[in-house]
């Protein structure tokens, strides 16, 4: 989630046994055979010594590969994913796995094959995770666009009412009465001001809401961590669906070239306005993208930017909430701070281009 997080590849055996001894073989019924109601009964024993394999990101869960085979020497994988303690905080559990099936029909992410207290199984994705600078790769830019088109087509039941103020919102209220134990924590977060960050918020709200953007079913969390690719097969997967939502397409994809900066935080790397305008447009005509007008190709670029702001005060304000409850060893607060003077630094700027915008807009 966001870009703070830490990653690692290759394969590993979990739980407290001594490194080097052999990982135990798990057997367990095929995929589909593991009903939701019996998921937790499946997973027992599991925890102990599991080998994993492909990519493991340690943010806010777990993430295993669980090979199954049945008594006919069968072997197929599955995917198990733990939540992390305190995700309820900043994670509507009950909004993601209402909209995993319906994602999961039209072809994004796995299929979700049960539940339990504290994760979910599903299918396992034969494909690597990409790096940030894959993303920027032309091809890769153009199919990640088209398939962000497709996704913002999904429909899912419930509200469609934008969720990102909202959001927003609730996390500025968690955060602003933290304590921390730590003196020297308590010092720094003691110097944000809660009452700038409540005045920025609400000045970016009215002024993006003049721009009208679509509201759409939005991932919110496009990092490379969350996309797959199988190089073989030439496809492309969206995985990790927890932070999505009804909300604005141009915040979904700003997020998303937020995400260029990698692990490494390097905000430089967003993409330029010839990079943007061409994923802007194989997003808006996936299959003719040379006959998109520049009107269209403007006017995204603007709401883009405007919600590129957005998209820093969201992933700030989670951060210090993660300072409080993550049991993960990483500098919350440090992250904070990182993001919202990315945000300072960005603002006129980009407050500057939709003034500009709206202008014209209303001089005609």
């Amino acid at each position: 989630m966001g870009s703070e997080g830490r990653s690692w590849s290759g394969s590993a055996a979990v739980g407290g046994e001594a490194e080097g001894k052999p990982a135990m073989a798990v057997v367990a019924p095929a995929p589909g055979d593991v009903p939701a109601s019996d998921a937790s009964r499946y997973l027992q024993g599991i925890g102990e010594r599991v080998v994993i394999s492909g990519q493991l990101e340690l943010f806010d869960r777990e993430v295993l590969k669980v090979t199954a085979e049945d008594g006919e020497g069968n072997k197929s994988s599955v995917t198990v994913r733990l939540y992390g303690p305190n995700t309820d905080l900043v994670i509507d559990r009950k909004r993601e796995l209402q909209a995993i099936p319906h994602l999961s029909a039209a072809g994004f992410g796995a299929q979700l094959l049960g539940t339990f207290e504290n994760g979910m199984v599903q299918s396992f994705i034969n494909a690597r995770t990409l790096t940030a600078p894959d993303m920027k790769e032309p091809k890769i830019a153009a199919e990640i666009a088209k398939q962000l088109n497709r996704f913002h087509r999904v429909e899912i039941p419930g509200s469609k009412e934008p969720q990102l103020w909202d959001d927003i919102f609730k996390f500025l209220k968690k955060a602003s009465i933290l304590e921390f134990e730590d003196k020297e924590t308590q010092k720094r977060y003691e110097e944000i001001s809660f009452r700038e960050i409540q005045d920025e918020v609400k000045e970016l709200k009215d002024l993006s809401d003049l721009l009208h953007a679509p509201v759409v079913f939005s991932h919110n969390d496009l990092l490379s961590g969350n996309l797959m690719l199988n190089d073989f097969e030439e496809k492309l997967y969206f995985i990790d669906f927890e932070y999505g939502s009804y909300s604005y397409r141009g915040y979904d994809i700003a997020n998303h070239f937020n995400e260029y900066a990698g692990y490494d935080c390097d905000y430089s790397l967003y993409p330029d306005k010839d990079s943007q305008y061409h994923f802007f447009r194989n997003y808006l005509q996936p299959d003719r993208p040379s006959e998109v007008q520049m009107r269209d190709l403007d006017a995204l670029f603007v709401e883009t930017n405007t919600y590129r702001l957005a998209s820093h005060i969201y992933w700030a304000l989670w951060a210090l909430i993660q300072a409080k409850v993550s049991p993960i060893d990483f500098d919350y607060l440090g992250y904070f701070f990182l993001r919202y003077d990315e945000y300072k630094k960005q603002r006129e700027s980009c407050l500057s281009l939709a003034r500009s915008s709206l202008a014209e807009l209303r001089n005609g």
